[in-house]
């Protein structure tokens, strides 16, 4: 009897080893077919995807889908008939890369009325024929890329927060509800990927600097909101903490507070980590600046350190990847910011390095 039991709790013990190393390192229930190891992915413009993958086997490329829905100029006119979306998944297949694209359509729309984002996203919102336009072209994205493999589509940056600081949940509840059951009817192999701001919490820690512990005060926030907004539904959660090199906005825009220091990297790893507790979301860092120490703060070649601070140190990346982070995906967000064609080449050897010897997730 004895035997039996000790056998028994052998048996037991070996499959609850096997579960743990079988589970994803960082807990987060990845979207179905999803790479197995923390990717980094870059902003790439058509005819860049052979480029990118020659400096390193990049996970991700991704790509704005813009312009409006109802101004004749939005994305489904940049080629014939929306083949733009096919054209650009074709390419990124062909390089062996997984092709993102980010759905920012609300803003640019017609007739965009107010003084500031939130309110023309809310007019915007409110306006029916605007709205069944803008289910169209939703609608033409999705059939573009059915049936084309993994298609990660990020939805409308920006919007969600300005939803949360409105206290419109229950249009983001609606909003939601829609964006999926379109994609399940339209084109099932797309992952859709909901956008957190930090920000609709009404706080930004960048420039209030709250003490560590807060920032699961803005987690609990946060995550209250993707609950009742219905994010749920979606297969992962974007964010961004910053769009343009501080070097950038130091210079351009006049505000020398963005940069960050260690406590910034320990704030944000707080908050995601209890974000990710809270909604177990698997987590992609968007649109990260791409500048590094070196530059001289000019034109195309601003400073930053979001590259050496994540990239350049294990550390950090094992920091993010065991708060439920599974990709980082670098971008400027604005003309003149740097890129990795004006960033000396930093952030091409840190992503080869760093696929040497890949973490998992």
């Amino acid at each position: 009897m004895l035997a039996r039991v000790t056998r028994a709790v052998a048996v037991l013990a070996a499959l609850t080893i096997a579960l743990a190393a079988a589970a994803p390192a960082s807990g987060a229930a990845l979207p179905r077919a999803w790479p197995d190891r923390f990717e980094i992915g870059v902003a790439d413009q058509p005819g860049g995807a052979g480029e990118i993958r020659r400096h390193a086997p990049f996970g991700f490329r991704y790509q704005y889908l813009t312009g409006g829905v109802n101004t004749g100029s939005g994305w489904s006119t940049w080629n014939e008939r929306g083949t733009f979306v096919t054209r650009y998944i074709a390419e990124s297949r062909a390089a062996g890369v997984i092709p993102v694209f980010t759905y920012y359509q609300l803003l640019p729309s017609r007739p965009s009325a107010g003084t500031d984002e939130r309110s023309r996203d809310l007019s915007n919102l409110r306006n029916r024929a605007t709205m069944r336009a803008y289910w169209r072209d939703y609608r033409l994205f999705l059939r573009r890329a059915r049936g084309r493999g993994r298609v990660v589509a990020h939805i409308e940056p920006d919007m969600w927060g300005y939803l949360q600081q409105a206290g419109k949940a229950g249009l983001a509840r609606r909003l939601a509800r829609r964006f999926v059951a379109l994609r399940n009817r339209h084109a099932r192999n797309v992952v859709l990927a909901w956008h957190l701001s930090i920000w609709g919490t009404g706080e930004d820690p960048t420039y209030s600097n709250p003490p560590v512990a807060h920032m699961t005060t803005l987690a609990q926030r946060s995550a209250r909101f993707w609950r009742r907004a219905g994010a749920r539904r979606f297969d992962l959660t974007f964010l961004d903490v910053e769009d343009r090199d501080a070097g950038f906005n130091a210079h351009v825009n006049g505000d020398p507070n963005s940069g960050w220091d260690a406590d910034d990297y320990d704030r944000i790893a707080v908050y995601l980590r209890d974000f990710h507790r809270r909604t177990r979301e698997p987590l992609a860092i968007w649109q990260i600046p791409l500048g590094n120490s070196t530059l001289p703060d000019e034109w195309g070649r601003f400073r930053d350190t979001r590259v050496e601070e994540w990239l350049g140190r294990r550390d950090r990346l094992r920091q993010l990847r065991d708060a439920g982070v599974v990709a980082l995906l670098y971008g400027g967000g604005a003309e003149g910011t740097t890129s990795p064609q004006t960033d000396g080449g930093l952030f091409f050897r840190l992503a080869a390095a760093y696929y040497r010897d890949p973490l998992g997730v």
